[in-house]
């Protein structure tokens, strides 16, 4: 998985960035840099994206204690927390490579550890089995990423009561998750090959990005990035999909999976500010998880790379 796959290459092509990508190459590793082993271990969440019993493809976020995080070898993660049973990943992840039968297989896993305050963040893929009381990943893919459109914000513990976390599910956005939605500066999309290896990524941008065409239809721009196509060249093989929303400052996640597309057509784009293609998604399922999260974050700080929303 050092290279590039045939989806990501025809991404490429299409958009003009054969040789860019090319370039980008090199960032695309398999061992975890030193310098990444002291940044994983200072984060308190990481972003996972897998494929569920049922093929749908799921985002959501593990959290823990800075250390929760480590790096035993340089080819291997270990995630020291499972997802709790309200996660639409829990019972993928909590049974994965255990026993015989279903879930008895490593789980192709994709990951991003990202830290506002300093818009930092790296891509990890892999596969992942249960390791005691959390994950083993043996990594495929180590990606470095540039910081733009991350938003900068601090975390801190919540100083409220802990609530049970409480799950609702349904096949549409409610009203109050459509201004969610709306409001959002920051979400994250999982995909996967059409060999069902999984990845994991970051969309920012100022509020008013994510348009909500419908309770069950978003776009985005696809603003200029890292020139991989990663993203999209999974969608050119797999359309299957999932997006994380985090609420900074409530502690709810909300998850969505469905199917995307790439909008390619320029004249379409070029109505969206930066916008260099768009993506549409097809809602199938919500989950809602209230309390899901102990982290609060602070006020942002837009990143200087966001363009203007339209009006």
């Amino acid at each position: 998985m050092g290279g590039y796959h045939r989806g990501e290459t025809a991404a490429q092509e299409r958009a003009g960035f054969a040789r860019q990508a090319g370039q980008a190459r090199g960032a695309i590793g398999n061992t975890v840099p030193d310098v990444a082993v002291a940044f994983l271990a200072q984060q308190p969440h990481v972003v996972a994206g897998a494929t569920d019993e049922r093929g749908r493809i799921w985002a959501t976020q593990l959290t823990g204690e800075p250390g929760f995080l480590t790096v035993p070898g340089p080819h291997t993660l270990r995630i020291g927390v499972l997802p709790p049973p309200e996660d639409p990943l829990a019972a993928l992840l909590t049974g994965a490579g255990a026993g015989s039968g279903p879930g008895s297989e490593p789980v192709p896993i994709g990951l991003i550890g990202i830290e506002p305050a300093t818009r930092r963040r790296m891509r990890m893929n892999g596969r992942a089995v249960r390791d005691g009381d959390g994950l083993r990943v043996e990594l495929d893919q180590v990606i470095s990423n540039c910081p733009k459109y991350i938003q900068k914000r601090d975390h801190h513990p919540s100083e409220a009561t802990p609530l049970p976390r409480k799950a609702v599910d349904s096949t549409e956005l409610s009203p109050g998750q459509q201004r969610m939605l709306r409001a959002a500066d920051t979400f994250f999309v999982a995909t996967a090959s059409d060999q069902g290896d999984a990845d994991a990524s970051h969309r920012g941008g100022n509020p008013g990005f994510v348009q909500v065409l419908s309770p069950r239809l978003l776009r985005w721009p696809d603003y200029a990035g890292n020139a991989m196509f990663l993203t999209l060249g999974n969608l050119e093989l797999n359309p299957a999909a999932g997006l994380f929303v985090p609420g900074w400052d409530t502690g709810t996640s909300l998850h969505l999976t469905g199917s995307a597309r790439t909008v390619w057509d320029e004249e379409e784009a070029a109505r969206t500010p930066g916008a260099q293609r768009l993506v549409e998604f097809e809602i199938t399922a919500v989950r809602e998880v209230a309390s899901a999260s102990p982290l609060r974050w602070s006020v942002p700080a837009y990143s200087r790379f966001n363009p203007p929303t339209a009006a």
